[in-house]
């Protein structure tokens, strides 16, 4: 493992003597997952990273509803595609979404070096595209967790998708729904935002799922299917 302070990422609302125990006492990040993060740390688009205690986090939410068939809309480097392929059993699944073959070439090297290439089907479309293709395959209700960390502004597609095709009891993960440095809560915001702040409210009102809003990284809201 690798020391604790090397984690750049975006924190939650603590201050940094504060985080850095949080680290020192709670992380244990593989090395295979230091390495990608250190590598990614070195993109101009590298914010766009979950942290190391966000991916800690997503393994534990994996392991603890023993999940095997997941989902994940946006890859970027791969970095939380990896942390829940560690976290699944041996028969475990992920159908991995995005469009961008550049990043996800450093995300599929990764899964290689980790051993868990053939537990990650990655799907190199738009991602609303390769979730309808899903539904119609006959696979809705049969997910069992879901990571959505992808644009903003489809944020409520793919949430409605996403649903679909998870089981009941099964649970999705929605990363960003603080926005960066909270935003939200500013009266000017970009479109982005303006969608972030949309969908939080409709899922405030959705009564199909058991929900909850943690102030994790930029925000991470857990949303399990009734």
């Amino acid at each position: 493992m690798n020391s604790p302070n090397i984690d750049t990422t975006t924190k939650p609302g603590i201050d940094e003597k504060a985080y850095q125990y949080l680290l020192s006492v709670s992380l244990r990040e593989p090395q295979v997952l230091a390495e990608l993060r250190q590598e990614t740390a070195k993109l101009p688009m590298s914010m766009m990273q979950v942290s190391s205690v966000q991916g800690q986090f997503l393994s534990l939410l994996v392991q603890l509803i023993g999940a095997k068939k997941t989902l994940e809309v946006g890859v970027f480097t791969g970095y939380s595609s990896l942390a829940t392929a560690l976290a699944l059993p041996e028969d475990g699944k992920i159908i991995a979404c995005d469009v961008n073959e550049k990043f996800t070439q450093i995300a599929h090297r990764y899964w290689q070096k980790a051993g868990v290439a053939d537990k990650i089907d990655l799907k190199i479309a738009p991602a609303l595209d390769t979730l309808n293709r899903l539904i119609a395959q006959g696979e809705a209700g049969s997910f069992d967790f879901a990571f959505i960390d992808a644009d903003k502004i489809n944020y409520l597609n793919y949430y409605e998708k996403t649903l679909e095709l998870l089981r009941p009891g099964g649970l999705i993960a929605i990363d960003n729904v603080l926005w960066w440095k909270g935003d939200l809560v500013e009266p000017e915001l970009d479109e982005q935002a303006v969608a972030i702040a949309d969908f939080n409210r409709k899922l405030h009102q959705d009564k199909r799922v058991t929900i909850s809003m943690l102030p994790v990284a930029d925000g991470l809201t857990l949303a399990v299917k009734n």
